[in-house]
């Protein structure tokens, strides 16, 4: 099983931007003198949904299958037996993964990115699944992040040899 490495620095941003915008929203308002306690449980109730909105699902890809689990729910994908594979719509760009048993995973190409090992797990799983003409849409999308991961990969190559 292949884990998500950049997650635990997500969590701690998530928590930390969560507890500076309650410190600041209750300095402010302390420092206007209007500060209660129905104001201050007010300001944590709006610090605790930024951080449930922040906190990042944490993924994890072994032979067969991907999870993502979040704060209040948990998916699991096929990745041998995808059926489609794609890019949402939308402001936050997300990798949709569907299998044949109808499960649904989204998750944040960032992450393949950032750990090229899970990439190629779910790579080797999707190729299989082409292989046994399961999946029914989804290689151009396959290409693309294959295309980034390897883009990515080769840039920090270089960045950490000083070729730039």
């Amino acid at each position: 099983m292949v884990y998500d490495t950049t997650w635990a620095g997500e969590a701690r941003s998530a928590a930390g931007c969560s507890g500076v915008l309650l410190g600041l929203l209750l300095a402010i308002d302390a420092g206007a003198g209007t500060l209660g306690v129905v104001r201050a449980v007010l300001w944590a109730v709006l610090a605790a949904l930024l951080f449930v909105v922040l906190w990042p699902a944490r993924v994890s890809v072994g032979p067969g299958s991907l999870v993502s689990r979040g704060l209040l729910r948990r998916t699991e994908v096929r990745t041998d037996r995808l059926v489609s594979v794609r890019w949402s719509d939308g402001v936050a760009q997300r990798l949709v993964l569907r299998d044949s048993e109808g499960h649904r995973a989204e998750l944040d190409p960032k992450v393949l990115v950032a750990n090229p090992p899970m990439w190629h797990v779910l790579d080797r799983d999707a190729r299989t699944s082409l292989d046994r003409d399961v999946l029914r849409c989804g290689e151009t999308a396959l290409r693309q992040m294959a295309a980034r991961v390897d883009r990515e990969t080769a840039r920090t190559v270089f960045k950490l040899s000083g070729l730039r």
